[in-house]
């Protein structure tokens, strides 16, 4: 069965690019970004990689740790890891994990047979402090994945693991957000004494409070 929102994620042992690691001792207490590559040595993925690179700064600030995976050797990720620096100006600051078995690929559910009988699909997930899967998202191989937008949503989980509030469409830090339906308008008065607007009895818009990364 596929692993669905709220679920644990599956602890493994890994070489990676930066050394051995397990996986739920390597994150420690942060979130994580776990983002897989359905091989080597492809287009578009060396573009991501370059990308992710560029932002860590942001990932960081978020206590987000970031970790790629692709199904090929150590040695073709390091040699890969080249082409990415020359490429893309940006040398891999995060672990590349190896997993020529495939035995972490099968255990995320990372392989589609429709779409390869082998190779990863490009999958992301992100993973709680708690170790649960907080969000999964799964792209073509055609279509480089907008780090932006994760970066945008791990926004949204950390501020609502918070408080008692939800994030509408296409929200930004620092936007309005709405009181979570399950709040009791008499409830919302103690968490929101600066009040907040009703559109509608279940669409009540209030100031974001701050997050806590």
């Amino acid at each position: 069965m596929a692993l669905q929102l709220g679920d644990m994620a599956p602890d493994f042992s890994a070489a990676t690019t930066e050394g051995q690691i397990k996986f739920h001792k390597w994150m420690a207490d942060s979130w994580a970004v776990l983002f897989s590559h359905p091989k080597d040595f492809t287009p578009v993925c060396t573009t991501e990689l370059g990308v992710v690179a560029r932002l860590k700064p942001e990932f960081d600030k978020r206590n987000v740790k970031v970790i790629g995976l692709s199904v090929d050797s150590l040695d073709d990720h390091k040699a890969w890891s080249k082409d990415i620096a020359e490429t893309q100006g940006m040398k891999l600051n995060f672990p590349l994990i190896a997993d020529p078995d495939r035995k972490i690929s099968m255990l995320y559910g990372m392989i589609h047979p429709k779409a390869s009988e082998t190779l990863t699909v490009r999958s992301v997930f992100i993973i709680g402090p708690d170790k649960r899967i907080k969000l999964t998202l799964t792209y073509p191989a055609s279509t480089g994945r907008n780090f932006d937008e994760i970066l945008r949503v791990i926004d949204s989980l950390q501020l609502t693991a918070d408080y008692s509030v939800a994030t509408p469409a296409n929200w930004h830090d620092g936007e309005n957000v709405i009181i979570a339906p399950a709040v009791s308008d008499e409830e919302a008065r103690k968490k929101f004494p600066q009040g907040w607007k009703t559109v509608k009895p279940y669409l009540r818009i209030v100031n974001q409070p701050p997050i806590r990364h």
